[in-house]
């Protein structure tokens, strides 16, 4: 049996934690004493790791406990789903640390530039999960037809689109010092633009708050980083112009 404060220290959590698990009803002790103290066995040791495996992928407690209080909840199902997630995970954040580790070089002037390992880690299955949380977000119409419409392109034609997307960062970084508002500048903002309607036609505000998303948003900001920790803001700056003169 555990008491409260050696399974707290077991899994990492605060007491108060678990205390609290308690009081909503999702994770109910094996044995109160007559002193009040909470017991745990194996098998709520067990469903308090489920819940930390869940909290990590960011379920609400409340959904939490529905899925754990299912009668077909299959616990070896969910390690083997944890598991999965886990991998995909870790092979995530080793393409991201080989990315990191590469842009480190090339800013210490040990490695040239090459645009796919500058955008390593930043692939079709990350664009599927930014679609997911957009959904959620904006439109879901929107979003929707936006992925049937990349959907429909060929595997030869999402290449040359996505390298033109990286080509165009890539240029109003290199012209970056003509300023946001400059004609040059602009001309790559509308470039850009256009890009997008391979996948939906923009609205104005949908473009601001792309731009503004590239600065809130850790990883679109972090990919973007890459080239200056200031680049960010200033692909704001230039797309907020770019918009202030579409609608001016």
């Amino acid at each position: 049996m555990y008491t409260v404060k050696k399974l707290a220290d077991l899994a990492g959590v605060s007491t108060r934690a678990l205390r609290y698990y308690h009081q909503i009803g999702l994770l109910k002790p094996a044995a109160v004493g007559e002193n009040g103290y909470r017991y745990y066995d194996d098998d709520t040791a067990v469903r308090l790791q489920q819940i930390l495996f869940y909290r990590e992928m960011e379920i609400s407690l409340s959904e939490i406990r529905d899925i754990l209080e299912q009668p077909d909840f299959d616990l070896l199902g969910a390690l083997g789903a944890h598991k999965t997630m886990l991998e995909s995970k870790k092979q995530r954040i080793d393409q991201l640390l080989n990315t990191v580790e590469y842009t480190m070089n090339y800013l210490e002037g040990k490695l040239p530039m090459n645009e796919n390992d500058i955008f390593g880690g930043f692939s079709e299955d990350e664009q599927k999960t930014y679609a997911d949380e957009a959904r959620q977000r904006w439109d879901s119409t929107l979003v929707d037809g936006s992925q049937k419409r990349w959907a429909s392109y060929p595997a030869e034609k999402k290449k040359v689109i996505m390298a033109e997307a990286n080509a165009i960062y890539k240029d109003i970084y290199a012209n970056r010092h003509q300023g946001h508002d400059s004609q040059k500048i602009q001309h790559l903002v509308g470039d850009w633009h256009r890009n997008l309607r391979y996948f939906y036609e923009p609205a104005i505000g949908t473009l601001r708050g792309l731009g503004q998303m590239y600065c809130d948003d850790s990883r679109f900001r972090a990919n973007f980083e890459k080239f200056s920790l200031d680049f960010p803001e200033f692909l704001r700056a230039a797309i907020e112009h770019y918009c202030d003169q579409a609608i001016a």
